[in-house]
C-alpha cells in the first residue's frame, strides 16, 4: 500500500494558493483515478482505492501546514506503514513554476509541512514531490523562513499567465505518482527529474 499525501492549508480562502499546490494535485489524481476523498479521520480527509492493482490511499490533512506531520503519522499507524510506503506531494519556492523534482529523504529545505513530518516521524526517508512555485521578485536574503515576503507570496494565487502551465503541472505530478507507483522511485526520476512544462 502507498500513502500520498499532498500539503496544503484547509479554508476555502487558501484553495488556490501556491502553498496549496499539493491538495490540487492530491485531488486530481483521487478524481481521475475515481478515488472519492470523502473520510475525515485521523486529521485528514482521505480517500482509498488501487492504482494498477496497488492499494493506495490518498489524503489531504486538515491541520494547518506546519502540523501536517501529525495527520501523516495518525495515517502511518492507522495502516501500518513504513516510510518508504508514504509519498508526500508539496510546493517548492527553490524550482520554477513548471518544473517538478523527485527525491528521497535529504532535509526539509525550510519547509514547514515537510519539517513537521520529519518531527513526527522521525526520519527523512521517505519520497517527495517537489512542486515548483516559482519565489517572490525579492533579493534572496529577504526570502528568509516566516519573512513577510515569503508568507505573503506562498498564500497568494497563480497569475492569469500562470494557470495555464499550472494546470500542465498538476496532471504531470499526476503521472509522476502514477509512476512511482507502477515503475518505482528511480524509474519515475529518470523520466520526471529536470524536464520543465511551459
Amino acid at each position: 500500500m502507498k500513502l500520498i499525501v499532498g500539503l496544503g492549508n484547509p479554508g476555502k480562502e487558501y484553495t488556490l494558493s501556491r502553498h496549496n499546490v499539493g491538495f490540487m494535485c492530491v485531488s486530481l489524481f483521487a478524481k481521475e483515478h475515481r478515488i472519492a476523498l470523502d473520510r475525515k479521520k485521523a486529521h485528514a480527509r482521505f480517500g482509498e482505492g488501487e492504482v494498477e492493482g496497488v492499494p493506495v490511499v490518498l489524503a489531504r490533512p486538515f491541520t494547518y501546514m506546519n502540523r501536517s506531520g501529525a495527520a501523516v503519522k495518525e495515517l502511518i499507524r492507522k495502516y501500518d506503514l513504513k516510510p518508504e510506503d508514504l509519498i508526500v506531494v508539496h510546493d517548492d519556492m527553490d524550482l520554477p513554476l513548471g518544473k517538478i523534482r523527485i527525491r528521497v529523504g535529504g532535509s526539509s529545505a525550510g519547509h514547514k509541512g515537510i519539517n513537521s513530518i520529519i518531527a513526527e516521524l522521525g526520519i527523512e526517508d521517505f519520497t517527495r514531490i517537489r512542486v515548483g512555485i516559482g519565489h517572490p521578485e525579492v533579493p534572496e536574503a529577504e526570502r528568509g523562513e516566516g519573512s513577510p515576503e515569503v508568507i505573503d507570496y506562498v498564500l497568494s494565487g497563480f497569475s492569469r499567465e500562470e494557470k495555464p502551465i499550472l494546470d500542465k503541472v498538476v496532471k504531470r505530478v499526476g503521472a509522476a505518482i502514477f509512476s512511482i507507483i507502477t515503475d518505482g522511485v528511480t524509474e519515475a526520476m529518470n523520466k520526471y527529474n529536470g524536464s520543465v512544462v511551459e
